[in-house]
């Protein structure tokens, strides 16, 4: 629930792009149901008309590979869930839902159900978002900073979660990479900041087994 504000507003400003690509509000609607993936629909409707269709499959593929680092490390989570069951919980997949998911109390003893209901809460409240970016549109003041909530959404996602040395130098080094690279194409940057902040995480992790 406390991640509602951050991601409605978020939602809006998809919305709005959306329109101001030139989809009609229905098609803004019908975009965010279809495609339900945040951070690649802005990436879309800021692509469109200027790049090849494929181009921009191409990158909104890029900029949702997080997702499949994401579901690999909820695998275990899912065990014995049948397969047209997982597919339907992947479509539900967000940042916000695998945060919460992970980061779940010890003692929950039913990871399935904590994530469906994060994934539902967090489905409608992007529908309802985007649909009303996609309605009021030029409506919205533009003294609104709606933008800012999108970096906000995520440093509350990240900041409860880092709790070891790894999890920390992980998170700077993803950062301070995905930074000094914004140059590149394609939000390439954002996918070579994760891999790097991996690796360091990894490395850490590993020499502290070793000293322990």
């Amino acid at each position: 629930m406390p991640l509602v504000p951050g991601v409605m507003p978020f939602g809006m400003v998809a919305g709005i792009a959306a329109v101001q690509a030139g989809f009609s509000p229905l098609q803004s609607m019908a975009f965010s149901l279809i495609g339900y993936a945040g951070s690649a629909q802005l990436v879309a409707a800021q692509m469109l008309g200027q790049t090849p269709a494929l181009l921009i499959i191409l990158a909104t593929l890029v900029v949702n590979l997080r997702f499949a680092m994401y579901s690999a490390s909820m695998l275990p989570l899912f065990d014995g869930v049948p397969l047209a069951r997982r597919w339907l919980l992947a479509y539900g997949l967000t940042d916000q839902s695998y945060a919460v998911t992970m980061g779940r109390p010890a003692a929950e003893p039913h990871p399935v159900a904590y994530y469906t209901g994060a994934t539902v809460l967090m489905w409608l409240t992007w529908q309802v978002g985007t649909a009303t970016g996609a309605l009021l549109g030029a409506g919205i003041p533009a003294s609104w900073p709606l933008e800012f909530a999108v970096p906000l959404s995520f440093i509350a996602l990240l900041v409860p979660v880092l709790k070891s040395q790894p999890q920390v130098l992980a998170a700077g080094v993803s950062a301070v990479i995905a930074v000094a690279a914004h140059s590149l194409p394609f939000r390439l940057n954002l996918i070579l900041g994760a891999v790097c902040g991996m690796a360091a995480g990894l490395l850490v992790q590993r020499w502290k087994e070793r000293q322990g």
